[in-house]
């Protein structure tokens, strides 16, 4: 098969095939691919923890890990619990929101062996500072998936809108 390289490292595989293959810096096939929104809201709503990046006044990202639950309805919820012990009643995280209330969950997987299995998502979140109506179905989810929260012991829930999902994934 006939192979014609362009600008920019695209070919077009075959005389008239209209194929056009990515290759990368090395000349190997690029098969990455940029996730599907539905594909990247499934591998979020799977995942049982991730990195919540806020935005703090002076330093800038300020990068967490939490666990979470996603709802149908579009909602990205995070515990404040009295499981762990914290430093102060009131969490940066939350300090954050109330200056700025963009945020975005970072999750991903890791094959230290196999980087054809590498991907992540990142959730676009806006904090709106009240509880909906879906807190208790919320809190209930993280009593089901989390056995340390059984008895559901929150001080509050940060309920963040998911407005945007991106992902990557190394192979289709």
């Amino acid at each position: 098969m006939e192979t014609t390289r362009r600008a920019g490292g695209d070919a077009v595989c075959g005389p008239s095939s209209g194929k056009v293959t990515r290759f990368d810096a090395h000349g190997y096939p690029n098969t990455a691919m940029r996730l599907a929104e539905d594909d990247a809201r499934a591998r979020l709503a799977a995942r049982d923890h991730g990195v919540l990046c806020t935005v703090h006044a002076e330093r800038g990202v300020d990068a967490v890990p939490v666990v979470y639950v996603v709802d149908d309805d579009g909602y990205v919820c995070v515990p404040v619990d009295r499981v762990k012990p914290k430093a102060a009643q009131r969490l940066q995280r939350e300090r954050n929101l109330e200056r700025d209330p963009r945020a975005a969950l970072l999750v991903d997987h890791w094959d230290r062996d196999d980087w054809t299995q590498l991907w992540w998502v990142r959730a676009e979140l806006r904090w709106h500072g009240v509880a909906t109506d879906q807190a208790t179905a919320l809190a209930a989810r993280l009593a089901e998936r989390y056995r340390q929260y059984r008895d559901e012991p929150f001080d509050r829930l940060l309920q963040l809108r998911i407005v945007a999902v991106t992902g990557w994934a190394a192979a289709g």
